[in-house]
């Protein structure tokens, strides 16, 4: 196998530039044994990601953010995480009983943030729900990868060896979060990490330390005083289309509706 990754590097320059930069633990991500990386003891963590719909201000730096540590296209259609704004419109006076179905946008996934669109003091409401990849604990995205490319990492976070990849899209057909596309540089597949590069060694993700108001929050459910821990223990949170049963690692505080 390594020398089937070395070849590959080799004949993928603008793959070499998305890791020319990271941490050697990467390396050991791309070899399938993220657990053998200097300095991380993968026994000691399991990884989850907290989100808070009522902080977040659609402000669009955690989508530009995560295309500039990962060397993501900048083109539309293609982002490890975006956002995507509900709207509820007012309440139908004549028909009170009636749901309100939500309006939702995302233009360019949020990457320029979102342009005023809605009036205030009219019975309305919009909210931002930044989305990526849930790190299913029961992930689809593994089961129906043929060559065993999409992998659960030992502390919980569902990775891509690209030198498996065969770009069937088989996963990304699989994936009921909408969170991987198909790279057009190398024709394999890609999704968020986690920043998993940043992450084994002490680092935030991007997404997390850029985010002004703190929407974003990394935790380790592994760590007792972690204080992702002790929101998930004391406050209501959510998860996305919890009916299918992928324990997703990707919890919601402040969804007051159903949001797919």
């Amino acid at each position: 196998m390594e020398m089937g990754r070395r070849e590959f590097l080799e004949k993928s320059g603008k793959y070499i530039m998305l890791f020319g930069a990271a941490t050697k633990a990467w390396d050991f991500i791309l070899a399938g044994t993220p657990e053998e990386a200097p300095g991380y003891d993968v026994t000691r963590h399991w990884w989850a990601f907290y989100i808070d719909i009522e902080k977040c201000i659609g402000c669009g730096n955690c989508v530009r953010a995560c295309k500039a540590e990962n060397n993501v296209l900048r083109e539309p259609f293609y982002f490890r995480t975006w956002v995507e704004r509900y709207h509820i419109p007012p309440p139908d006076l004549a028909n009170l009983s009636e749901d309100r179905l939500p309006i939702v946008d995302s233009p360019n996934g949020g990457y320029d943030g979102f342009p005023e669109r809605y009036r205030d003091g009219d019975g309305s409401k919009s909210f931002f729900v930044p989305k990526m990849c849930n790190h299913c604990t029961d992930s689809p995205c593994t089961q129906v990868c043929p060559v065993g490319a999409t992998f659960d990492s030992p502390d919980g976070v569902v990775l891509v060896d690209k030198t498996y990849c065969l770009g069937c899209r088989y996963c990304v057909q699989a994936c009921p979060y909408g969170c991987r596309y198909i790279d057009p540089r190398v024709q394999t597949v890609d999704k968020c990490t986690l920043c998993y590069h940043r992450i084994t060694k002490g680092r935030k993700t991007a997404c997390v330390e850029i985010c002004p108001v703190g929407a974003r929050q990394l935790g380790d459910r592994d760590d007792p005083y972690d204080p992702v821990n002790k929101i998930l223990a004391t406050r209501r949170v959510q998860v996305l289309q919890p009916e299918l049963l992928t324990r997703p690692q990707c919890f919601y505080l402040g969804l007051d509706m159903e949001v797919r």
